[in-house]
């Protein structure tokens, strides 16, 4: 609103538009600055979060649509997966710039929590796909139990496995979101 108020403004600065006229009155260029700003509100969002700006259709088209709120819903997952489990290198990219975190000369930059140990392996992903096919076998193998009774046995050991797996990532969640490494200072320069 800010924008196109300035926009109007400008225009009628330099003559373009009459005392009176506004971008809305014009169609063409209502559609045209509507469009522009969605997308450059896409660009801006996908900086900071890796994806589209929400509510883009209720932008561009001024009426809000269930193939729009279906799209959010998908953005929204999306950017919660990306924070939760590929954003912690890009946040300490922005903290280096912006001085929160300094290298010393000579010094290791790599943090101690990430030299070894289960943080440098743990994957969620990984973790999923494990505990996914652990079920498919778990249920594959129980569907074979009346011809051979030892598949109950399989089962046991697959369905363990894959509780096994998901109790683990439960518990020790946080290890596997990648959130920033870098250790900051108090205050930004010190």
């Amino acid at each position: 609103m800010i924008a196109r108020k300035i926009l109007e403004l400008q225009l009628r600065r330099i003559g373009v538009f009459a005392a009176e006229e506004t971008i809305s009155s014009h169609p063409k260029l209502d559609r045209c600055f509507r469009i522009l700003w969605a997308n450059h509100g896409d660009d801006i969002s996908i900086q900071y979060s890796g994806t589209a700006a929400l509510k883009g259709d209720l932008v561009r088209s001024g009426q809000r649509r269930v193939q729009g709120i279906l799209k959010d819903r998908y953005i929204s997952f999306k950017r919660y997966y990306l924070n939760n489990f590929s954003d912690g290198t890009k946040q300490d990219a922005i903290d280096l710039l912006q001085g929160h975190y300094k290298v010393s000369v000579g010094g290791d930059i790599t943090p101690p929590s990430q030299t070894g140990g289960l943080e440098a392996i743990a994957s969620f992903p990984l973790a999923l796909c494990l505990v996914l096919i652990g079920l498919l076998l778990t249920t594959m193998s129980l569907g074979q139990v009346g011809n051979d009774p030892r598949h109950l046995l399989f089962s046991v050991v697959w369905g363990s496995i894959s509780v096994g797996i998901a109790s683990f990532v439960r518990a020790k969640g946080r290890i596997f979101c990648n959130r920033p490494r870098l250790q900051l200072h108090d205050k930004p320069g010190f």
